[in-house]
């Protein structure tokens, strides 16, 4: 029987997990940053500029193109950058879109360490 620890360690294992400063470096090129939390949270502290907002609960739906709610900005050779609250959402997420296809995808970790990096926001 497995455990969200268990989960959670195979995510981050095979989901990359990059520096929030650099993360911040990449924003406005042609990466793809995507908010993974509930838009409660978002509506709390605001977003990354330009983020995707998609609840990781409803990633596989967005992220299917044979899906009536697939989000066309969710291609399979897109770059995405996921954040979260502190990167674990994020990384479960990760691995949930590498295991469907998707083969660029990292963890920036939590909105927090965006802020304190200096990565540009928006209100939700």
């Amino acid at each position: 029987m497995k455990s969200a620890k268990d989960y959670l360690e195979a995510a981050n294992a095979v989901v990359t997990r990059i520096p929030s400063e650099d993360a911040v470096a990449r924003h406005g090129g042609d990466a793809l940053f995507v908010d993974v939390r509930d838009s409660s949270d978002i509506a709390k502290t605001g977003t990354i500029a330009g983020a995707l907002r998609v609840p990781r609960g409803f990633m596989e739906f967005a992220a299917d193109p044979e899906s009536p709610y697939h989000n066309p900005a969710l291609t399979k050779g897109a770059k995405l950058h996921l954040v979260c609250g502190a990167g674990g959402q994020a990384a479960l997420a990760g691995k949930t879109l590498q295991d469907m296809g998707f083969a660029d995808v990292t963890n920036i970790g939590g909105i927090g360490d965006w802020q304190k990096a200096g990565g540009p926001m928006e209100e939700a």
